[in-house]
């Protein structure tokens, strides 16, 4: 039985969903576009991209490779300096089990790299989607605790599933 609840937030109406075994969330799609990418921004990350783009709130960097992407050492501080809230950087999974890899750096937002970012799969989905063909995937982001997203893109809605661990409940009277 799927279990619903609704928030009311500064990017809209949410939902929240027990799906299942997974809590799944529902959010806008962040569509990316093609750009150059602004000065230092690839020397920072220290890599050489396939791709840049860019949506209303971070840069997406597509890699070659997962290797390329898992061997990335960004210098936090050069990314510092670049005025953006966050830069998402991607590549095609090397292993059957996940349909794209990422991680996500926003050391201008004061986070150098961000475990499991929901935010980021809103802009992947769309971009995954188009280059894939699918409309279902499962993600990994590769941070050092790293974490498993589900993507369903739904026309301008992209809708994310994971695991969560009840760590209290409670209730209004």
């Amino acid at each position: 039985m799927e279990q619903e609840i609704h928030f009311h937030t500064n990017s809209g109406r949410l939902r929240a969903c027990r799906c299942g075994d997974l809590i799944e969330l529902d959010f806008p799609a962040e569509v990316p576009y093609r750009v150059a990418p602004p000065p230092g921004l690839l020397e920072a990350l220290g890599v050489s991209a396939r791709y840049v783009g860019k949506n209303r709130f971070d840069y997406l960097v597509e890699l070659a490779s997962e290797k390329e992407l898992r061997d990335m050492e960004p210098d936090f501080a050069r990314l510092g300096k670049i005025e953006v809230r966050g830069v998402i950087v991607t590549s095609r999974s090397a292993s059957p089990e996940y349909d794209f890899v990422s991680r996500f750096v926003a050391p201008w937002a004061g986070i150098d790299e961000d475990p499991v970012t929901g935010s980021a799969h809103c802009c992947l989905g769309p971009y995954w989607q188009k280059q894939l063909g699918k409309t279902k995937m499962t993600a990994f982001q590769a941070s050092a605790r790293g974490g498993v997203v589900r993507v369903r893109v739904a026309g301008d809605r992209v809708r994310l599933g994971g695991r969560a661990v009840t760590i209290m409940t409670g209730g209004l009277l």
